[in-house]
């Protein structure tokens, strides 16, 4: 009996630039040869059977979309981990569908891609370039590279100007190294002077 693979899945969405209108969409199967695969991807759904050799299963998968796609201008990429896809939707609309299936019913396959997801309000500040390159790709992270300097402004923005080594901490151990060192140079003088009062001690015991 033919198992349901796993599918992650993510959007953009936009109402005046088609190219930024689209799903993301991963069926997780790995090693399946295209002679074991068919696809047949349409405006209201998909259709997915395949046979993966490393695991020795047959996969299959149907899905109804809550919107129609232009499979036209959608791409589809096989690799050797999974089957990755960029959907175009059919509709120029600023906001994200508010699910992926017709159905509202939760599915237990069916999982949010967090390597490509983005807030809807957020969207727009990911570089644009970011975007395209990521769609001719199929498997970057729109988003990422600005999150990440978003992350190294914040902790410029919450550590910047401050000298961590005058902090009282830090300035209190620093002080005490400095005491400690002091200490141990004054003590060498005094173990000179033992050493001394000892020779002498021996050579009046030599005496005797």
């Amino acid at each position: 009996m033919a198992a349901t693979p796993e599918v992650l899945w993510a959007q953009r969405s936009s109402a005046t630039d088609a190219a930024k209108n689209y799903i993301y969409l991963t069926i997780s199967v790995p090693d399946v040869q295209a002679s074991k695969l068919k696809l047949d991807l349409k405006p209201t759904s998909l259709s997915f059977s395949g046979h993966s050799d490393s695991l020795k299963r047959d996969y299959q998968l149907e899905l109804d979309f809550y919107a129609e796609i232009d499979p036209t201008e959608s791409k589809i990429n096989p690799t050797g981990k999974n089957i990755e896809m960029v959907l175009r939707k059919k509709e120029l609309k600023e906001e994200f569908w508010p699910r992926l299936l017709k159905d509202a019913k939760k599915v237990h396959f069916l999982k949010t891609d967090f390597d490509k997801w983005v807030d809807e309000d957020e969207q727009d500040e990911a570089p644009e370039e970011d975007l395209a390159g990521n769609m001719g790709g199929m498997g970057g992270m729109p988003g990422m590279g600005d999150m990440s300097s978003m992350m190294g402004g914040g902790a410029g923005g919450d550590f910047g100007g401050i000298d961590f080594s005058k902090l009282g901490g830090g300035a209190g151990g620093d002080a005490e190294g400095e005491e400690e060192d002091d200490d141990d140079d004054e003590d060498m003088p005094e173990l000179e002077e033992d050493e001394e009062a000892g020779k002498a001690s021996s050579k009046i015991e030599e005496v005797n």
